[in-house]
């Protein structure tokens, strides 16, 4: 069995090229993240439960959180098991009288159910290694002062550079103080 990464649901947000829906899942205990383009109606799905809209009519994802409750089963966590030609791949894994059962899914399937049922949210060490994204650092204030005081250091060496190199060409001569401008 490979090893898992526990994440949660960061956001669901639409692309601005193509406005197609990403669902952004964050690593629990590091800033890493992976990005999953969904459908629009899963999108919708997992925004409902995040926000805890409640709708007129059960939509799909609460009727099969029924379904399970209703089965005495318990969904004990929910997987993005791999990742093939772009394609992820997920999983319910469900407890039923003792026995555990992985039911194959749509992982936008399946975060929609895990917003609904407060299931933990498992994704693949693979997967993470091969899509996830750690964002750049941002430049610590120290750094940022660093950065400043250098950049002085060169200003200030730049104009006396400009200063020595006037110094060095100055003939005494060139100059009489006795002269006066002709205008």
């Amino acid at each position: 069995m490979p090893r898992m990464i526990e994440v949660e649901i960061d956001s669901v947000r639409v692309s601005l090229t193509n406005q197609q829906r990403i669902v952004i899942l964050k690593q629990v205990d590091k800033e890493r993240y992976l990005p999953i383009w969904i459908g629009l109606y899963e999108a919708e799905a997992i925004t409902i439960a995040l926000q805890d809209i409640q709708v007129a009519r059960p939509q799909t994802h609460d009727l099969l959180k029924t379904l399970i409750q209703s089965l005495n089963a318990q969904l004990i966590q929910v997987e993005v098991s791999s990742l093939s030609d772009d394609v992820f791949y997920g999983n319910l894994v469900l407890e039923i009288d003792g026995s555990r059962r992985h039911v194959d899914c749509r992982p936008s399937d399946a975060l929609a159910l895990a917003a609904r049922m407060r299931a933990p949210i498992m994704v693949a060490e693979d997967v993470m290694n091969q899509a996830g994204i750690v964002p750049e650092e941002d430049i610590s204030d120290q750094d940022a002062s660093d950065v400043e005081q250098e950049h002085a250091t060169n200003l200030e060496q730049e104009n006396l550079d400009v200063f020595e190199d006037f110094l060095q060409n100055f003939d005494v001569d060139d100059f009489d103080p006795g002269e006066e401008d002709e205008d």
